[in-house]
């Protein structure tokens, strides 16, 4: 686990420097040094390059008959889906007591609900009479009521009544003790605003599944974000897993994303795996050394794609005329660059904006994190936004295909999130939302991907070093999936 955060502020130049510092402890005549990390960030800051993993015990050829073989997903299915944790969506999805929505995997089906007392609780969608399904997709109740029978249960899963037509007798004389017949409660536990869901009733609590994702994140107070600008469902034709693979690996920008070349330096990713989870980031800025107006020029492109850097800016502006010359030209100082100078103005940003990033390092604040949450989230994140892909099985089965969700996350002050936010756009079977043109073309990709992954002449996948995420990603699987568990 990285350290728990603490924070040395240096006033310097009428701006707060955050530094790392070194702990000394002496005790009598032994002297133990002992470095205590400034922020949970840091742990990812100075974590391994390629060039630094020992890749003995990775796995670099992956078997292909885990993207459409029909055996192989029911393996997966009953192993792996019906006992590790997934998101379900947002928090405030369900705002309100009495809001619920259902949540489908495969042909199960969840229904979420807030309580009267606030607590978000999950449970099979199934009338503990008949096994009717009781809920179908979004609303608000006040109770749940069986429309076969009309049993009526609780927010909190409680029967409350049964329905005891002709029938003179006590509710026991009917149906025995209806305190044993409330709804199948299922796990449900929350972080940084998403709702987080197991079909396991002996599930290991949340906190021990994401172990030292959960502190690593945490600084970002995603819980304080809202899905602005894209918050859509739609079918993909691949397997889930191929798009869980296109998120890991920056290895094909240069054949799929051309245009992002420029902005990309892959020898600059550095990678940390927690448990079954992974993070990488790269700097923003360090790519071909091109100069430093290009990436003046750079910085000045990014809300194109990052909205929330707009704000800082003129804050960046007015850092870097400090150092233009006659000519128009920059010349900073030694040890500035850039890059630095927009960490200052996006820190100086957020805190007037009222966004603590005191527990985020420099370079959180500008360079994206990768994160997988296994199995099927990923997201990139910095300070103030996030990008969120969220990759599940098909309902009907169908290993080719797969349903994906992807929500962009942007922090606002608490009294412009409820109109700042996007509403979730359901997209119909064979409709296709236009999304911006990366992600365009990941999905291009993804679905010719799966075309070739269906041929049973091609066996197994040859990764490289470049894509050691990958290696890592399906080696979690395989061990829920061969094994079953995880004793």
């Amino acid at each position: 686990m990285c350290p728990i955060a603490r924070s040395l502020h240096l006033a310097g130049s009428g701006y707060q420097f955050e530094q790392s510092v070194s702990v000394y402890l002496v005790a009598g005549n032994e002297k133990a040094k002992h470095m205590t990390a400034l922020k949970p960030g840091e742990c990812v800051d100075t974590a391994p390059f390629i060039s630094e993993i020992d890749f003995t015990d990775f796995r670099m050829r992956v078997s292909t008959e885990r993207y459409s073989c029909p055996e192989y997903n029911e393996r997966e299915r009953e192993n792996l889906w019906m006992r590790t944790w997934q998101v379900t969506g947002r928090i405030d999805d369900i705002p309100n007591a009495g809001d619920f929505m259902e949540y489908r995997l495969f042909d199960q089906s969840y229904v979420l609900v807030r309580g009267r007392d606030d607590t978000v609780r999950g449970f099979v969608n199934a009338c503990r009479h008949r096994g009717n399904a009781f809920c179908e997709g979004r609303g608000n109740a006040p109770r749940f009521t069986c429309p076969y029978h009309n049993w009526s249960y609780g927010l909190d899963g409680q029967c409350l009544s049964v329905a005891k037509p002709d029938f003179d007798g006590t509710t026991e004389e009917f149906v025995g003790d209806k305190n044993e017949l409330g709804l199948i409660e299922v796990p449900v536990e929350c972080f940084a605003g998403f709702i987080f869901l197991n079909p396991d009733s002996n599930a290991e609590p949340l906190t021990s599944y994401l172990g030292e994702a959960m502190e690593l994140l945490a600084p970002y107070r995603v819980e304080e974000m809202v899905p602005h600008g894209f918050n859509v469902r739609e079918t993909v034709d691949c397997n889930w897993k191929v798009v869980l693979d296109a998120f890991q690996e920056g290895y094909h920008i240069q054949a799929v994303h051309p245009e992002l070349v420029a902005a990309m330096d892959e020898t600059q990713e550095r990678y940390r795996f927690c448990g079954d989870h992974s993070v990488a980031t790269a700097p923003f800025g360090a790519a071909n050394d091109a100069g430093v107006e290009v990436e003046i020029d750079g910085i000045r492109n990014l809300p194109a794609t990052f909205p929330s850097i707009a704000d800082s800016l003129p804050r960046f502006e007015e850092l870097i005329d400090k150092h233009r010359g006659a000519d128009g030209t920059h010349a900073l100082p030694d040890g500035i660059t850039p890059r630095l100078l927009l960490q200052q103005a996006l820190r100086e940003t957020w805190v007037g904006k009222g966004l603590d990033v005191s527990a985020l390092t420099d370079n959180q604040l500008t360079d994206n994190h990768f994160w997988i949450l296994f199995p099927n989230f990923f997201m990139t994140i910095h300070a103030g936004e996030a990008t969120v892909i969220i990759a599940t099985p098909h309902q009907s089965g169908d290993p080719n295909r797969c349903q994906w969700h992807v929500m962009m996350l942007q922090w606002f002050p608490p009294d412009e999130r409820a109109a700042s936010r996007t509403a979730l756009t359901e997209v119909a079977e064979l409709d296709h939302f236009p999304y911006f043109l990366a992600l365009e073309q990941d999905y291009e990709q993804m679905e010719r991907q799966q075309r070739g992954l269906r041929n049973h002449g091609l066996k197994e996948m040859a990764l490289t070093k470049q894509e050691v995420r990958l290696a890592h990603f399906h080696a979690a699987i395989d061990s829920w999936v061969e094994r079953g568990d995880r004793t």
